[in-house]
């Protein structure tokens, strides 16, 4: 009868839709302390688009890290707190990508970045975003955050601040003269540029696996729904 219980309550959490990594079931509520966190991260990236446009590198820089910074503290305080909610699994990941786009296409905007690295942060971010929201309206379906995801937004993330900052600023390895190729050419650059390139290769290959094992959650989700009908 123990066992029993215990099964049942653990359907139960996974039902809740309980956090990646977390024993502690989702809730429906909004004002949590994550949630405002969460919030004041979003705030904080108009803040640094115009201060970026604005010419104030340093504090453009400081505004974006301490938003990207502060990435693992809603998700931890949440789990301290015992306040995990659905809406800060959706909108944890979407500042993330917001703060992303805002970072490349700011970049790009004062010519620091050449327009293809945005192309693919953004095809790549639009799609998870697409794919996210459809899986979870569609089939109730959450895709499990993996490791290797985290260390490219993080890769990502401190590139971008070193191309705010902007300093010191790194001779190429000179190993051609492709001017949309940053750092392998012969102009200087930040260090952040690499840091970028990591994040680039690591990104594409965890969209994949998303795509992938979205496709397949879809898959034996529709299935299953095939066999309760019959």
């Amino acid at each position: 009868m123990q066992t029993s219980r215990e099964g049942d309550k653990t359907r139960l959490k996974k039902a809740a839709g309980q956090g990646a990594g977390s024993d502690v079931p989702a809730t429906n509520k909004i004002l949590t302390i994550p949630n405002l966190i969460s919030l004041v991260r979003l705030a904080l990236i108009p803040v640094f688009l115009v201060l970026l446009l604005k010419g104030y590198d340093i504090f453009a820089a400081l505004a974006f890290a301490l938003s990207a910074g502060t990435d693992w503290l809603d998700g931890y305080v949440a789990r301290l707190t015992q306040s995990v909610s659905r809406l800060g699994q959706l909108l944890d990941p979407v500042v993330d990508r917001i703060l992303m786009i805002s970072g490349v296409l700011g970049l790009v905007m004062i010519d620091r970045l050449p327009l293809w690295m945005v192309v693919v942060v953004i095809i790549r971010d639009g799609s998870l975003l697409a794919l996210g929201w459809y899986v979870l309206s569609r089939y109730q379906l959450r895709i499990p955050v993996v490791y290797v995801g985290k260390v490219t937004t993080a890769c990502l993330m401190i590139g971008f601040a070193g191309l705010l900052l902007n300093w010191p600023l790194l001779p190429g390895l000179g190993l051609c003269d492709i001017s949309w190729l940053p750092g392998f050419n012969h102009a200087l650059v930040s260090w952040g540029i690499w840091f970028i390139y990591i994040g680039l290769i690591l990104g594409v290959a965890v969209a994949a696996y998303y795509i992938y094992t979205g496709y397949h959650r879809v898959l034996a989700e529709t299935a299953k729904a095939g066999g309760a009908d019959t």
